[in-house]
């Protein structure tokens, strides 16, 4: 593409597909993920750059506008802003991927682990659950104690800006709080 063509093409706004390479072992096709240009910028090498949000992502991506792994759609949009504040955890956020009977679960970076609901017999269960399905234990007194140290409270989950270390916090809160919701939390 030629200079011209770029600028036409890597616009604020512009729809795109980006390609996500499977492994080298990985016979499958690659894959395009769709996404938006979040705004361009010239480097200080001459380098047009496009960056580009992954729908569902927080944080974007600088690629050289002429990267081959980038198709760009006939679509131009408004960029939606992303989400900012306290929000309701759910299974279309990111680090909310596991739920058993209806209780979500989210484990930290450091290991510690929140289950969200009220009631402590469901946050057991999940816990335990999630304890040997992911983590692989099956000594049962080892669950059984671990679920004693779980810790009743009221939390709120807050969205970071783009970029930040993590998509979001999990904060402490008091029943009535805007947004907050009842975890049991199992610390490391």
């Amino acid at each position: 593409m030629t200079a011209s063509t770029l600028e036409d093409k890597a616009v604020t706004g512009r729809r795109v597909e980006y390609r996500v390479h499977r492994s080298v072992n990985d016979d499958r096709a690659d894959v395009y993920v769709p996404g938006i240009v979040t705004k361009t910028q010239t480097a200080a090498n001459g380098t047009l750059l496009a960056w580009v949000r992954l729908d569902g992502g927080r944080s974007s991506l600088a690629l050289p506008a002429d990267y081959d792994g980038l198709r760009y759609l006939d679509q131009i949009v408004n960029v939606p802003e992303l989400p900012m504040g306290r929000f309701e955890p759910g299974s279309q956020h990111p680090g909310f991927d596991y739920a058993y009977d209806g209780v979500l679960v989210v484990e930290f970076e450091e290991g510690d682990l929140a289950a969200v609901t009220a009631d402590r017999s469901k946050a057991e269960a999940v816990v335990a659950t999630y304890l040997r399905e992911v983590h692989g234990i099956d000594d049962e007194s080892d669950i059984s104690e671990q679920l004693g140290d779980l810790i009743e409270g009221w939390k709120v989950f807050e969205w970071e800006p783009e970029d930040a270390e993590c998509a979001w916090l999990m904060n402490p809160a008091s029943e009535g709080d805007d947004h907050a919701v009842h975890v049991y939390y199992l610390p490391v």
